[in-house]
């Protein structure tokens, strides 16, 4: 393959502008792909627990074994780029993707579909992280907010497509049109890749592979996902299988920091830790990955389930945090000379009062009553985003950000898997112990059941009677479920403010 070279920063020519401008259009067009799968299944998910015969913490593996697969393949993207360069790693990858995209919805089972998830997930790892590599060693240190800004704007339109569209294929078809519609978009990101997307002189070279790191900390982050969602349903540590992954989980990563503090080539280099603003950034992008689609995790099979609301308003709903996102992604092209400190402190407190919004909710809601606490969601989520990536990677050394920008996605995804599985576990356990709570209160020898104002059109004199109200017993019992799960969101929203004071900026 002929290596072509990207101008240099300096390279203030009109032609040189014009190759960055298509270098940053083609990689925003690769992060709306893989931005707009993260959520498109998320609106059909009712629809799927019916169609495969499914529990609601089982369905959740359809998302989650995405993220999963994501964050454990993530820190590959710069071992692949070293030895197959950016034009190869970015076919290739989009390729896969769109090949495992079709598999999804060709699945016979609830087991081929969370596989076939799981490649999707392992192909389009490298994507984000190496298409933000590639805008940063294109682009001058100067512009970096700018154009973080406007790459960021592909992560947003997806989840605003994503969902939309998808809510109403899935309607009007069935939920397996939420995966034939990548295909087309794949096709488009693959143009733009084999065309606009070149190595630079001397990138690729023949850099070994760290075995044992990669090992272990796969081990590790794929056990500790398995021992959450898999906790609730086998009863946690009373199960010999919960014990066993937790034991693996903590066995691979002792393995893997003992592995990365003495290998001579170690797979993730411990001198990124002698950033500070690395290691806070660490942080901040992890509980920021926590915050970013547990709100789309929980709303689909809220909506439907206690409200009845059907696929294509759910995905109304869901792209209104991409609206609000786009617009935040707008504003902070303008306002990327403020200080990233102020911004990111800014959108945490934004999720916090979006989530407490959604946890004032009841069974009575509307889709005002989602949508704009979805929007003001989004809208945190634009202003934190631009901000915390400007932060992490300010100080960091040039030969670092590739290796840095894979550490980076990949905790942000492996914070998003472990917030949405204890939020589902929440839910699930709070609306189990207040089902059994209330379900008690009806008896015969409980006197306000005899009271025509408080019964009103229920009766316990039949069996049909009680039916209908152990059904609204446990209508009632989900949504506290929910609204617990959202008190968590707003906990750790604000759990994290504190640290911004120990964040270096130099305007």
């Amino acid at each position: 393959m002929s290596t072509h070279a990207i101008p240099l920063p300096e390279d203030e020519s009109t032609a040189a502008w014009i190759r960055r401008a298509l270098v940053l259009f083609t990689c925003t067009s690769v992060t709306f792909l893989y931005a707009m799968t993260v959520t498109i299944a998320n609106v059909s998910l009712p629809q799927m627990q019916g169609a495969l015969s499914a529990t609601q913490d089982q369905i959740a593996w359809v998302v989650t074994s995405n993220i999963v697969a994501t964050a454990v393949f993530t820190p590959l993207s710069g071992w692949l780029v070293s030895r197959l360069g950016w034009r190869r790693v970015c076919n290739g990858c989009v390729i896969g993707f769109g090949l495992a995209s079709l598999a999804c919805g060709l699945a016979d089972s609830l087991d081929s579909l969370v596989l076939y998830r799981a490649l999707q997930g392992a192909f389009g790892a490298p994507l984000v992280p190496v298409a933000q590599a590639i805008v940063l060693a294109t682009y001058p240190k100067r512009l970096h907010g700018t154009v973080i800004a406007i790459f960021g704007v592909g992560s947003v339109v997806g989840p605003i497509v994503g969902p939309v569209v998808g809510g109403y294929l899935s309607e009007a078809y069935n939920w397996r049109w939420v995966f034939y519609m990548i295909v087309p978009f794949s096709l488009l990101a693959l143009a733009g890749t084999w065309f606009f997307i070149h190595d630079r002189e001397g990138q690729r070279a023949r850099v070994r592979l760290d075995w044992t790191g990669f090992l272990t900390l796969a081990v590790s982050v794929a056990c500790l996902q398995l021992m959450l969602d898999r906790g609730e349903r086998a009863d946690w540590f009373s199960s010999g299988e919960i014990i066993a992954y937790a034991a693996l989980t903590g066995l691979a990563l002792y393995i893997f920091i003992a592995h990365t503090l003495t290998a001579e080539r170690p797979f993730l280099s411990p001198l990124l830790l002698r950033d500070r603003n690395f290691v806070i950034g660490i942080v901040l992008v992890t509980v920021f990955g926590m915050l970013n689609f547990t709100p789309m995790t929980l709303l689909p099979p809220m909506l439907q389930g206690v409200s009845g609301y059907p696929d294509s308003v759910i995905g109304f709903v869901l792209g209104a945090r991409g609206s609000g996102t786009f617009v935040a992604f707008a504003l902070m092209i303008w306002a990327s000379r403020f200080d990233p400190r102020f911004m990111i402190g800014f959108g945490f407190l934004l999720q916090a009062v979006a989530g407490w919004q959604l946890a004032q909710l009841d069974v009575n809601l509307s889709t005002a009553h989602v949508f704009w606490p979805m929007a003001l969601q989004g809208f945190g989520v634009g202003v934190m985003w631009v901000a915390i990536t400007v932060v992490t990677f300010s100080t960091l050394k040039p030969e670092f950000v590739g290796e840095g920008s894979a550490i980076f996605h990949m905790v942000r995804n492996i914070g998003s898997s472990v917030h949405i599985s204890l939020s589902i576990t929440l839910a699930l356990r709070m609306s189990r112990a207040n089902y059994a709570e209330m379900s008690t209160l009806v008896n015969p020898y409980n006197e306000a059941l005899h009271l025509p104002w408080v019964m009103g059109g229920w009766n316990i004199d039949s069996t049909r009677g009680l039916a209908a109200l152990g059904k609204e017993i446990a209508r009632q019992s989900a949504m506290i479920g929910y609204i617990d799960a959202f008190y968590f969101f707003i906990f750790t929203s604000l759990v994290v403010l504190p640290l911004l004071l120990l964040v270096r900026w130099k305007k």
